[in-house]
């Protein structure tokens, strides 16, 4: 018992010593959102933030058409996995929220509508951008959706501009890639800094839940693609 305390003592020394390292990181490395040489340009997502503080990007293969991923990927549940439920929960203990009792859709893009975010740009079957402002330090997170034409010149103090996308770009007849962006950027320097805190205390959660959304998306693809195969 005594070495199994022991260990346990020393693995939490060293899980709180790297999430410390990664907050002092992030912190540093905050509003210095480079887009990787091999991140394909997206004109959409440029037409409504070609300039930002943060920028968070993921992807995956997968071997399905673009149609069936992109329908795939609208209407994942991430609530369905218990490491993305207990991050939200540790989320809401720790800034002292509140419970939301009000019933959601569970699809992505339709549970993020019912919350507040807006379209602001689709191609059908291939790429829909996302956007709202808030302020995602409050313990109770409003999300104001705003008509297209007003979000890039939006600019009232103390807010967080969010845009993020879901994209596929077909790669043959049967298989796909399917990625994903978010966007960050601030309207003054008391949301800056604001923001600052929040993004380097709490994106190891929100960067976990984004990468471990892509395998469940992978196979509800891919199982759609065999499904359709089957029925043809």
């Amino acid at each position: 018992m005594r070495k199994l305390l022991k260990w346990a003592a020393g693995a939490f020394g060293a899980a709180v010593g790297a999430y410390a390292a990664y907050v002092a990181v992030t912190w540093i490395r905050y509003g210095h959102a480079d887009v990787p040489s091999d991140w394909p340009a997206d004109p959409l997502l440029d037409r409504f933030m070609p300039a930002f503080e943060v920028g968070e990007r993921h992807r995956t293969f997968v071997a399905a058409p673009a149609e069936t991923t992109f329908a795939a990927a609208c209407e994942q549940d991430l609530n369905a996995s218990p490491i993305t439920r207990a991050i939200f929960r540790t989320r809401q203990l720790v800034l002292r929220g509140e419970d939301d009792r009000a019933e959601h859709p569970h699809g992505l893009v339709e549970l993020t509508k019912s919350i507040g975010w807006g379209v602001l740009a689709e191609v059908p079957d291939r790429e829909i951008v996302m956007g709202a402002v808030t302020q995602p330090w409050e313990a109770k997170v409003v999300f104001q959706s705003l008509p297209p034409e007003r979000f890039a010149a939006f600019d009232e103090p103390g807010y967080v501009k969010i845009v993020w996308t879901l994209r596929v770009h077909p790669a043959g007849a049967h298989h796909s890639l399917f990625s994903t962006e978010t966007r960050v950027t601030t309207t003054d320097a008391v949301a800056r800094a604001k923001f600052r805190w929040y993004w380097s205390a709490f994106s190891p959660g929100i960067w976990t839940i984004r990468r471990l959304s892509l395998g469940p998306l992978r196979r509800e693809a891919e199982r759609c693609a065999r499904s359709l195969d089957a029925s043809a």
